[in-house]
């Protein structure tokens, strides 16, 4: 029987994977399902699994924070709708990296990986070098935002993607702000519409309100225990990471 732990704290998601799971010609058994990075320590510290799905973006923080934490040596397969954790979760026992929302297909290809994984683990380190370079394929191969237009009274006007520090959401209406401290305003309704169309090697959501290009950050200190201070490029104002992703920020900027 194939023991599995299930870290997620969307229940549909679980309930879409415990579909999955139980449509699949093996036994398997779902001993827990955890929704928090404070119990997932606790259950990973005093029990073992012959697998773990874990979502990224927990309730009460990030889920590298668990893995920093305590020692799992099973295979991980991620699910998550970021794709600007991929690199941290190949760095964390990571096997695949279900963006969501994924078909059954994709379901089955991670679970195939899974079994490959299990009876050739002599293999371990080739397959896990080959799922890096594809997905870095895939991020080098996806067509990305290049400048956003710009309505204004005098005309349309681009800016170019190449001179945002930052983009900030504030009351609804989201912002792009340049190497001078200017701010635009844009057509995007929300920044998760923005974080879906830039390259995530070179921006990242520190909160839920700023997205921040890695070239313009220009130093870093800590702010209060669990996140940090960042100076950007042209601007005075230091922007703070929420708890949840200061873990993943300082691996993703130092990279």
């Amino acid at each position: 029987m194939i023991r599995i732990l299930i870290i997620e704290d969307e229940i549909p998601a679980r309930k879409k994977l415990k579909r999955f799971l139980a449509e699949l010609d093996v036994v398997a058994e779902v001993v827990a399902e955890i929704d928090t990075v404070k119990i997932a320590v606790e259950f990973l510290k005093d029990n073992s699994v012959d697998l773990i799905f874990s979502d990224i973006e927990l309730l009460d923080g990030n889920a590298f924070e668990i893995y920093s934490s305590v020692s799992v040596s099973c295979p991980i397969i991620f699910t998550t709708a970021y794709d600007q954790f991929w690199m941290n979760a190949f760095e964390s026992n990571g096997i695949a990296y279900l963006l969501k929302p994924f078909s059954r297909e994709r379901f089955q290809k991670a679970w195939d990986k899974f079994l490959l994984f299990t009876k050739t683990p002599s293999l371990e380190n080739e397959l896990l070098a080959n799922l890096t370079k594809l997905f870095e394929k895939s991020l080098l191969d996806k067509s990305y935002r290049k400048r956003f237009t710009l309505h204004m009274r005098q005309g349309i006007y681009f800016l170019n993607i190449e001179s945002i520090v930052f983009f900030e959401a504030k009351e609804g209406v989201v912002y792009a702000s340049d190497t001078i401290g200017k701010k635009y305003i844009l057509n995007e309704s929300t920044l998760k519409e923005i974080e879906e169309q830039v390259n995530p090697l070179d921006f990242f959501r520190i909160n839920r309100s700023e997205l921040v290009c890695k070239q313009y950050v220009e130093k870093m200190e800590r702010y209060t225990k669990n996140t940090l201070a960042i100076k950007m490029k042209g601007h005075e104002k230091c922007l703070t990471t929420s708890q949840s992703s200061t873990s993943a920020f300082r691996q993703w900027v130092e990279r």
